[in-house]
């Protein structure tokens, strides 16, 4: 059933209200088929080093054979990179709740070893402890219950599997700061509904970044959740943050 899509209820959702699941899978679905250009595009291409440099700190050559989940995959970028990885002999499962979104990026997967899934961060058709790692690249501020995620990431990796999280943050800059958000509010929005064609999803992105917790309170919900070693570190001035975990034998 469709939800509305207007600016109030974009706030609420971002805000992590009980609508935030419905709306966020719905704009996703309506967006798919040009989700790719837009990160690229707005952006400005930083996001392709971004996800490199988070798929270096999930550091595959500790397993090259083991199965790995790409979380939130969207259209699978992040799968296909691992997938290509010279050294990588492994599977890739890609998991997100949009299906539409990995329908879209099938075309991508060619020969490789990945498998879709559609499938809530919630609640992951996986077995405990059976994956030798976890990348998730600009989707975790889009659960309905980040901690509950974070739980259940930790589950179904292996003891001692790495957890990688990629997301947008905000510049320690005052100046860059105001900058960011000139762009993230005003530019961002206008470019995001005149090429996705959707009047509301990017108006959603900025609010989502503002409510998502600060570096260090991430930090903090990943130690709660049970995650060792975390650890994190800031690209491009601030704009967006590497946080990296382990799953420990035993939660905190």
């Amino acid at each position: 059933m469709a939800i509305a899509t207007d600016d109030a209820t974009a706030i609420r959702a971002a805000a992590g209200g009980a609508e935030k699941r419905a709306y966020v899978r719905q704009i996703f679905s309506e967006i798919a088929p040009r989700y790719d250009l837009l990160n690229h595009v707005l952006s400005l291409n930083i996001d392709r080093i971004w996800r490199r440099n988070a798929i270096a700190e999930l550091a595959v050559e500790r397993d090259p054979e083991g199965t790995y989940l790409d979380l939130c995959a969207g259209t699978m970028d992040i799968s296909v990179m691992i997938a290509r990885a010279k050294t990588f002999r492994g599977s890739v499962v890609s998991a997100d709740f949009a299906e539409p979104m990995l329908r879209e990026g099938r075309d991508k997967i060619g020969g490789s070893r990945i498998s879709p899934v559609a499938a809530d961060a919630l609640e992951l058709p996986l077995a405990s402890e059976s994956m030798s790692g976890a990348i998730v690249a600009f989707g975790i501020r889009n659960v309905a219950g980040l901690d509950a995620a974070l739980t259940e990431v930790r589950r179904v990796l292996a003891p001692g599997a790495r957890f990688v999280i990629l997301e947008f943050s905000r510049p320690d800059s005052a100046v860059l700061n105001a900058l960011y958000q000139q762009y993230f509010r005003r530019v961002l929005p206008a470019i995001g509904s005149l090429l996705s064609g959707h009047p509301t999803a990017y108006r959603y992105l900025p609010d989502s970044v503002s409510n998502f917790p600060t570096r260090e309170e991430l930090a903090r919900r990943m130690r709660s959740a049970g995650f060792s070693k975390v650890s994190w570190h800031p690209l491009t001035f601030g704009v967006a943050a590497i946080h990296v975990g382990e799953r420990a034998a035993v939660a905190n």
